[in-house]
């Protein structure tokens, strides 16, 4: 399902290259929830758009659902997430203006989806939140309204789903909570699920957990869950 070979990314310090990530390589398969770990400034989020196809490497590749993103330009890499990718983020990234429902309707409306009401109704009472379509973002809770944006990523049911330090941004007991719903729908849809946390309790639950440090993979092995 997605493929890390080589991963090295660097950027420009004045006269020298400062390598971000180096030489970073692992197989994901289909279905599976990992885990991807480690201290501030270690390359998780770089590497977290590398492998979705929002950055390119300064060298290697990322193979994912077998297209290769180096080989794509950006318009047929956008394509490819709109069609395969799901994102959930740290801070929500909800639309003030529209309700729970029409949230998670968007990405459903913007592929022209006839049954967008029914299909977000149905994810919204799946996360537990059937009785709060009609709040605005501002009137849930941070917990609520991260269950909106993980209803939303998978609206369009996407064979990946990257999540970005999901759980920043919520308290201990709410931010396990939202772990189990990954993992649950991860389990339920057959999506694969790749989180990126420097919580390691959370990063427990998942089936895999790969540990980064100084841009290296200095850890691989199965979580607890």
């Amino acid at each position: 399902m997605l493929a890390a070979r080589d991963l090295t990314k660097e950027y420009q310090s004045g006269t020298s290259r400062l390598a971000v990530l180096r030489e970073v390589s692992f197989d994901i398969p289909q279905g599976a929830f990992v885990a991807i770990v480690g201290p501030s400034g270690s390359g998780k989020t770089t590497l977290l758009g590398l492998l979705a196809g929002l950055d390119l490497p300064s060298r290697g590749t990322v193979s994912l659902d077998g297209a290769d993103l180096s080989r794509m330009d950006e318009d047929a890499r956008a394509k490819l997430r709109g069609e395969k990718v799901g994102f959930i983020f740290q801070s929500f990234q909800l639309i003030p203006t529209l309700t729970a429902m029409e949230n998670v309707q968007v990405p459903l409306e913007l592929r022209g989806e006839g049954d967008a009401e029914a299909r977000a109704r149905d994810l919204l009472t799946r996360v537990g939140l059937g009785d709060r379509t009609d709040h605005f973002p501002n009137q849930l809770s941070g917990g609520e309204q991260q269950r909106v944006a993980i209803a939303r990523a998978f609206a369009n049911r996407p064979r990946i789903l990257f999540a970005d330090e999901p759980t920043g941004n919520l308290d201990g007991s709410t931010g396990a909570r939202i772990v189990a719903l990954l993992d649950e729908l991860n389990r339920e849809s057959g999506a694969t699920v790749v989180i990126v946390t420097h919580d390691l309790t959370l990063a427990e639950h998942a089936q895999r957990v790969i540990r980064l440090k100084d841009g290296v993979v200095v850890e691989d092995r199965a979580g607890q869950s």
